[in-house]
Parts: structure tokens; C-alpha cells; sequence
């Protein structure tokens, strides 16, 4: 008799293995699984610790939780740095200071979407968008 690997351990696998490629530690990384169309959408949100807002790392699509984690760490070791690297300085309204975060992206309108996700767009006011050079 031969046996599977349970489900759920090859999971907490390759989330372990994706917050370890990107340095992070268990409270800044949230793994948010759906359905959208038959298929499953997997959202990974990071938790800034400095000022604690979380923003949208990456969304990928899935046939199963398994396949979307792998594609998400396929992600991470592989694509993330072909993308651009985008500064955002921004303010939460009725707070006084000004943050400064970064992201990749394919463009200035999806690193918004990665600031934005999962909160009021007129909750924050955005002061500038750069793309950085290339190093």
C-alpha cells in the first residue's frame, strides 16, 4: 500500500517554503484562498510590521489549492524579478505620515491594485508612483 501525502502538510510545505524565499516571518504573510470560476484564486498579502498595513504580493490562479501554491512559489523563485520595481509614497487618511512601500508589477496600474487591495481607495491618498531604474 502505497502512501499519499496528506494534502494540507504538502501545503504548509510550500507556504513555508515560499515565506522562506521571501524572508518573511509567519505574521507578515497571509495565504488567502477562493473560488472564482471552478477554480481556485490564491492571494498572497503581505504585513508591513513597520506600520501595519497589509498590501497584495501576487494573485495567482489554480485548478486546486496544491497547483495555485505551486504556481505561486514558481512565481516567487522565477518571474517575480522580471517585473518592474515601483516606489509608492503614500498616507492613510487622518494619519500624519507619509509611507513609503514597494512593489513589482507589471505596470504602474497593477502596483496600485497591489496597494489598494482589499481597502477604500478613498481611504489613502497616494502622493507619487515611480518606477525604479534597473539596477
Amino acid at each position: 500500500m502505497e502512501l499519499r501525502t496528506d494534502v494540507h502538510v504538502e501545503a504548509a510545505r510550500i507556504q513555508n517554503e515560499i515565506k522562506k524565499f521571501l524572508g518573511m516571518r509567519e505574521e507578515e504573510v497571509v495565504f488567502e484562498f477562493s473560488t472564482l470560476d471552478n477554480k481556485t484564486k490564491l492571494d498572497l498579502i503581505t504585513i508591513n510590521p513597520r506600520h501595519n498595513q497589509s498590501f497584495l504580493f501576487q494573485s495567482v490562479m489554480g485548478f486546486d489549492k496544491s497547483d495555485a501554491l505551486n504556481k505561486l512559489l514558481d512565481y516567487v523563485k522565477n518571474h517575480q524579478d522580471k517585473e518592474g520595481s515601483f516606489t509608492i509614497q503614500w498616507m492613510v487618511k487622518g494619519m500624519k505620515e507619509l509611507q513609503t512601500s514597494y512593489f513589482r508589477a507589471k505596470n504602474m496600474y497593477d502596483a496600485l491594485d497591489k496597494l489598494y487591495y482589499g481597502r477604500d481607495v478613498n481611504g489613502i491618498t497616494v502622493f507619487s508612483v515611480v518606477l525604479n531604474p534597473i539596477a
